[in-house]
């Protein structure tokens, strides 16, 4: 309202950034350049700038489809949309789009299948389906389970893949397949199959719906995939608030502190010696 932005003024804000434009210098096979066109890649201001020019190149897109009800998401220079419309108009659209800025093209794909980060989206028979995407060179590589590290970080490692896994897949059939690949990438980074099946059952039983790991309970599911969407969007909202507000009660401080003098008093033991099939497992499996 007053024209400013925190303690800054929009007027001082835009001195800065020229400032920092204006004045990127670098070295290069011992001598000195100017940069005087874009910006230094990784600069959170370059990210940052590069944003706030991207939300208002891509706002004729965004009111396209809302507009007809569709879908579109951004992230960085990954873009996504659905539409009902045929090829030539989506073509024509896109062209428009390209025509705004030398700078920035588009490079597209119109297909019934598609990849956006790590999801692959479908159109089955009208209907959107979406599992989890990988690269096809992409090794099944996740922390072994013989590294140096808390057992903790193991655990973690299987839940963040299970919920993952249950964030993206759309079906219960689908996750299934991708709770099979997540088990192999653990059997072959030396996982015991017992310490699998443990935290397996456990992270369904957290969320009351054993049923899922079970008996494949797909209207079960649908609701723990809905859950976990809507987490996901509350802990990215709750990121955004001010440090103040996300300060933790004095309840959960005294939690935290009791829950760390209690690991304070444990001995943990990294690795077990693991005898049996497990020795030869994945030397075996990179043979077939």
């Amino acid at each position: 309202k007053d024209g400013n932005i925190g303690n800054l003024s929009i007027n001082t804000i835009i001195r800065l950034a020229c400032l920092v434009l204006d004045t990127n210098c670098f070295v290069f096979d011992n001598k000195y350049y100017k940069q005087i066109r874009g910006g230094a890649m990784g600069s959170p201001f370059t990210m940052t700038l590069a944003n706030i020019y991207m939300y208002e190149w891509e706002q004729s897109l965004i009111q396209h489809q809302q507009i007809r009800n569709e879908l579109y998401g951004r992230y960085i220079d990954d873009i996504f949309m659905t539409s009902n419309e045929s090829i030539e108009n989506i073509k024509a659209l896109l062209d428009q789009a390209n025509e705004k800025d030398p700078n920035i093209r588009i490079n597209y794909i119109i297909h019934e299948s598609v990849e956006f980060l790590d999801v692959l989206i479908e159109n089955v028979e009208g209907k959107l389906t979406t599992s989890v995407f990988r690269k096809p060179a992409a090794e099944p590589y996740i922390h072994p389970y013989t590294s140096d590290h808390p057992r903790h970080i193991h655990s973690n490692t299987i839940n963040t893949a299970l919920l993952r896994g249950i964030r993206i897949c759309s079906d219960v059939h689908t996750f299934d397949q991708e709770r099979l690949k997540i088990e192999m990438a653990l059997l072959l980074n030396g996982y015991p199959p017992k310490f699998i099946k443990r935290h397996f059952k456990e992270l369904f039983k957290n969320y009351h719906a054993s049923e899922i790991y079970q008996d494949l309970d797909e209207q079960r599911y649908k609701e723990l995939h809905l859950q976990l969407l809507n987490e996901s969007l509350t802990d990215h909202h709750q990121q955004q608030l001010p440090a103040n507000q996300q300060s933790m009660t004095e309840q959960q401080k005294n939690t935290h502190k009791k829950h760390k003098q209690n690991k304070e008093k444990e001995l943990v033991i990294h690795y077990r010696y693991e005898s049996g099939p497990l020795n030869t497992f994945s030397r075996e499996f990179k043979q077939l």
